[in-house]
C-alpha cells in the first residue's frame, strides 16, 4: 500500500527552463547596460582598484596655480591681460615645453593689456588657449581672433557620471569642419578624435603633481629647473574663483587638475575602454555553465566564483589602462543566483516535510484552483494519533491516509496541510457525493502503524468552483468539513450564504465607527429600584445599535469586538456623552437620577480618562456624585497598582465606582479593601438561583452583610420575579434591577413612569 501511494504521489512543479531563464536574464543585463543602471557598481570597483594602484604623478607636468596667494600679490580677479603676458613670458623664458591655459580669453580687456598679451603669445609660440561652452550652453566661446593667430586651440569638454563627478575627458570636438583636440589631448601631443572620450587614470594622485604659484612665476621667484622641459598648465585652484570639480576619491579640486590627470593618462599610453559588453558576455557564459548543472552546491559555487572573477579581473587590466565595466555582468550573476535559489526554496517550501506531498502553499498556486470543486479531508484526531505514534512513524501514517484518499482516482494530486488536513481538486465527471461516501467508508477500518491500530475520525468539506481565490476557497471547505463533523455528517458543501455573514463580521468595526457618527448607536436605560423606598432612583446606560439593514445588533457582538481591537474608547465616550447629557437634562427639570455607565478595563490604562469624564460632566452640568462607573470584578481583579490609582483618580472627581458581576472573580477581603468602590453589584447568576439554592442565598446574604460592614451599597442585578425581589428586601439589599423592575428603554419612558408613580403616591 505504501508503494502505491508513493507512485501516485505528485511531484513538485518543474522550475523554469534554464535556457529561457538565461535569455531573460541576459536581456535584463542588456537593459541595465544600455541605461547605465549599474554605474554605482562600476564606480565603486574602478575607484577601489585605482586606490590600490595609487602612485605619484610623473615629472612631465607642472601646474601653475592661480591661488589665494597669487590673488593677494597680483590683484583681484580677473587679472589684466598684462599679468598673463608676464606669466607667458616667464614660462617661455624658463623653457616650458608647452603652456596650456585653463582660462577663457573670449572677451576683450583693456587695450594695452590685450596688446601685451598678444605680443607675448606671438613671441612664445608654444601657448594653447581653450574653447569652452557659453553660460547658456548653446554655443562655444573662442579666444579673441588676435590671440588665436599665435596659439593652438583646445577644447575643455568633460565627461560626468551620475554623481556629477568627472569620469573622463574628450579626445576632441569637430568645430566648423576642423578637429579641435581637448586640452589634455593637445598637451600630450595626440591628435583629436572628435566626439569620443577616454577614461582618466585616477590611480595618479593629483596632489603629487609639481606645482608653483602664478605670482611667484610672474615675480621671477621660481627656479627655471622646475619649469624647463615640462608641460605647464595654468588654472585657478582657489574656491574663491569657482571652477571646482569633484574628482572621484579626492573631493573638490580645481579644474586644471583634471586636464593635468588626463594628460598624464595619455602620456603613458592611450587608455582602452572595453565598456560593459565583454563582462556581460563572460557572465552569460558562467551563468550558462551554472545552469547546466543540477546540483545546488555547484551552481552556487560557479556563480559566486564567476562574480569573484569578474570583480578581480579589472584590477590588472586597469593597471594597464584597460577599463572594463562589470556592473551589468554582476547584475546578471546576481539575478541568476537569486532566481535559482528562490526557485529551490520555493519548491522546498511547497513540499510537506512529513508526507512529501505538496502542501497548501502549492495548492494556492495550482492553475485548477478557480475551476474545479475543492475537497478538504479533515482528520479531527490526527494530532492525537501522531502524538501516540512511535518516533519517526508519522510518515507511515500519512502514506496510509494518502493511499485511501486516492482510491478510485489514480494520479490524483493530493495536498497535505498541518493538523491532518488533506485537499485536492475533484476530477471532472466524478460523482462527488458517492465518492466521498465511499472514501468515508474506507476510514471505518482503523489504520495500522507498526502493529498498532488507530481509529481515524474524518469528515469532508467541499467548495464548488466559484472563481474565488484558492485561499478563500480553502477556508470555506475547511469550515464545511468542521460543520460536517459537528452535525454528524460525513461531508458537507460550503454554504455561500455564510460569506455575507463573515464579511459583515470582518467589517463590523469600521461600520461601528460610522454608526456612531450617524446616530445609529443609542443609549437604553434600565431602571434601578431602591428597595427601602420602592422608588426608581437611578438608571444604567446600555449601548444599543440599530443597523438600518440588519436591525438590532447584539451588544455582546459589537462591544466585545470594540474591546478586542482597541476601539472601546470611542464607543465609551459616545455612550457617556449621550447618557450624561440626557440625565443632566432630567436633573435640571427636577427629576434627579443616578446614572451608571459601564467602564472597560482597557480604559484604566488611559491617562486622559479622568479629564474626559470631568469635561463631560462639566459640559452637561451633571454633579459628579450622580455618575457611577461600573467595572467588572474580573477586570478589576486582574488590574495592577496603576489601575487602582486610576480608580482613585476617578473617585477623587466625586464619581462613584461600582464593582459589576461581583462573585464571579474570586474576590478577597484584600481586594475589597483596595478597590475604592462605593457599590457592589451581585452577579445575576447568583440572584436567579436565589429561590432554589440555599448555598446561593447564603452567599448573597453574607455578601450584603460584608459590603454593608465596609460601607458599600449593594445592587442585585437580574431580578426577574416578585419572590426574588421580596427575598432581597428581607436580606437588606439596597438596590435592584431586572425585568421585574423594568426593561431597558428610552429615558423618556423611564421619566414618564416616574411621573406616574409619584402622582399615584401624592394622590
Amino acid at each position: 500500500m505504501r508503494q502505491q501511494a508513493g507512485s501516485d504521489r505528485p511531484k513538485s512543479k518543474k522550475p523554469a527552463s534554464p535556457k529561457r531563464l538565461l535569455l531573460w536574464t541576459l536581456f535584463a543585463g542588456l537593459i541595465i547596460g544600455v541605461l547605465d543602471l549599474a554605474l554605482p557598481i562600476d564606480f565603486v570597483t574602478q575607484m577601489t582598484w585605482a586606490g590600490l594602484n595609487q602612485h605619484r604623478a610623473s615629472d612631465n607636468i607642472v601646474i601653475v596655480k592661480i591661488d589665494d596667494a597669487s590673488l593677494r600679490k597680483v590683484g583681484n580677479w580677473p587679472w589684466s591681460r598684462a599679468a598673463h603676458a608676464k606669466l607667458v613670458d616667464q614660462l617661455t623664458r624658463m623653457g616650458a615645453r608647452s603652456i596650456n591655459f585653463d582660462i577663457m580669453f573670449a572677451y576683450r580687456g583693456d587695450p594695452a593689456g590685450d596688446a601685451a598679451f598678444e605680443k607675448s603669445l606671438e613671441k612664445s609660440g608654444r601657448v594653447t588657449l581653450p574653447i569652452g561652452l557659453a553660460r547658456d550652453r548653446t554655443a562655444r566661446l573662442k579666444p579673441l581672433i588676435e590671440f588665436t593667430r599665435h596659439t593652438k586651440l583646445a577644447d575643455l569638454m568633460l565627461d560626468y557620471d551620475f554623481q556629477n563627478q568627472v569620469r573622463g575627458l574628450s579626445y576632441g570636438v569637430s568645430l566648423n569642419g576642423s578637429r579641435i583636440p581637448s586640452l589634455a589631448t593637445s598637451a600630450a601631443g595626440w591628435k583629436a578624435w572628435p566626439d569620443s572620450t577616454f577614461p582618466i587614470d585616477y590611480s595618479v594622485d593629483p596632489k603629487s603633481f609639481l606645482s608653483v604659484s602664478a605670482a611667484d612665476v610672474i615675480a621671477g621667484k621660481v627656479s627655471p629647473h622646475l619649469i624647463s622641459g615640462r608641460i605647464a598648465f595654468i588654472g585657478t585652484t582657489t574656491d574663491t574663483l569657482g571652477d571646482q570639480y569633484f574628482l572621484p576619491g579626492y573631493g573638490r579640486m580645481g579644474g586644471v587638475y583634471i586636464h593635468a590627470m588626463g594628460t598624464e593618462t595619455l602620456i603613458r599610453h592611450r587608455p582602452i575602454d572595453l565598456g560593459w559588453l565583454p563582462a556581460l558576455m563572460l557572465c552569460g557564459c558562467i551563468g550558462a555553465l551554472a545552469l547546466a548543472t543540477r546540483r545546488a552546491l555547484y551552481q552556487n559555487l560557479l556563480l559566486a566564483g564567476g562574480a569573484l572573477l569578474i570583480v578581480v579581473v579589472p584590477e590588472p587590466l586597469q593597471a594597464q589602462l584597460v577599463f572594463l565595466k562589470i556592473g551589468p555582468g554582476i547584475a546578471v550573476l546576481a539575478i541568476l543566483a537569486g532566481q535559482v535559489n528562490w526557485t529551490r526554496l520555493r519548491n522546498r517550501s511547497e513540499i510537506s516535510g512529513v508526507s512529501g506531498l505538496p502542501n497548501l502553499v502549492a495548492l494556492r498556486a495550482d492553475p485548477l484552483s478557480r475551476e474545479r470543486p475543492l475537497v478538504v479531508a479533515r482528520l479531527h484526531n490526527y494530532a492525537e494519533i501522531a502524538s501516540a505514534l512511535p518516533q519517526d512513524a508519522e510518515r507511515l501514517l500519512t502514506d496510509q491516509i494518502t493511499a485511501r484518499l486516492c482510491v478510485g482516482a489514480a494520479g490524483r494530486r493530493l495536498y497535505h496541510g498541518d493538523e491532518g488536513v488533506f485537499a485536492w481538486f475533484a476530477e471532472p465527471g466524478l460523482a462527488l457525493g458517492h465518492h466521498l461516501e465511499a472514501l468515508h467508508a474506507l476510514f471505518r477500518s482503523p489504520v495500522k502503524v507498526r502493529g498498532q491500530h488507530y481509529d481515524v475520525m474524518i469528515s469532508f468539506g467541499v467548495d464548488i468552483g466559484s472563481g474565488r481565490a484558492a485561499s478563500n476557497r480553502l477556508g470555506s471547505a475547511l469550515v464545511a468539513a468542521d460543520e460536517a463533523e459537528a452535525e454528524g455528517l460525513k461531508w458537507k458543501y460550503h454554504d455561500p450564504a455564510r460569506l455575507a455573514d463573515a464579511s459583515w463580521k470582518l467589517s463590523l468595526l469600521s461600520q461601528l465607527d460610522e454608526a456612531i457618527e450617524k446616530g445609529e448607536v443609542w443609549v437604553a436605560y434600565q431602571p434601578k429600584l431602591d428597595l427601602a423606598t420602592n422608588e426608581i432612583v437611578g438608571v444604567e446606560a446600555l449601548a444599543r445599535w440599530t443597523h438600518p439593514e440588519k436591525g438590532p445588533i447584539s451588544p455582546i457582538e459589537f462591544i466585545g469586538a470594540a474591546e478586542q481591537h482597541d476601539r472601546i474608547e470611542k464607543l465609551t465616550d459616545h455612550i457617556l456623552d449621550q447618557a450624561v447629557s440626557a440625565v443632566a437634562l432630567a436633573h435640571r427639570q427636577g427629576r434627579p437620577l443616578a446614572l451608571a455607565v459601564n467602564l472597560s478595563a482597557r480604559l484604566l490604562n488611559d491617562p486622559d480618562l479622568p479629564s474626559r469624564v470631568a469635561d463631560c460632566l462639566a459640559r452637561h452640568g451633571l454633579p459628579p456624585s450622580q455618575l457611577i462607573l461600573e467595572l467588572t470584578e474580573t477586570a478589576a481583579l486582574a488590574g495592577t497598582g496603576q489601575d487602582i490609582e486610576m480608580l482613585n483618580r476617578l473617585r477623587d472627581l466625586g464619581v462613584k465606582i461600582s464593582i459589576d458581576d461581583y462573585g464571579t472573580g474570586l474576590s478577597t477581603l484584600d481586594y475589597l479593601k483596595k478597590v475604592p468602590a462605593a457599590e457592589i453589584k451581585i452577579d445575576q447568576s447568583f440572584i436567579k438561583a436565589l429561590r432554589d439554592h440555599r448555598s446561593d442565598r447564603v452567599m448573597v446574604q453574607s455578601t450584603i452583610a460584608l459590603a454593608h460592614s465596609l460601607g458599600r451599597i449593594v445592587v442585585a442585578e437580574g431580578v426577574e420575579d416578585r419572590e426574588t425581589l421580596e427575598l432581597l428586601t428581607t436580606m437588606g439589599c439596597d438596590l435592584a434591577q431586572g425585568f421585574i423592575i423594568g426593561r431597558a428603554t428610552s429615558l423618556r419612558n423611564v421619566l414618564k413612569r416616574l411621573k406616574v408613580e409619584r402622582g399615584l403616591r401624592v394622590a
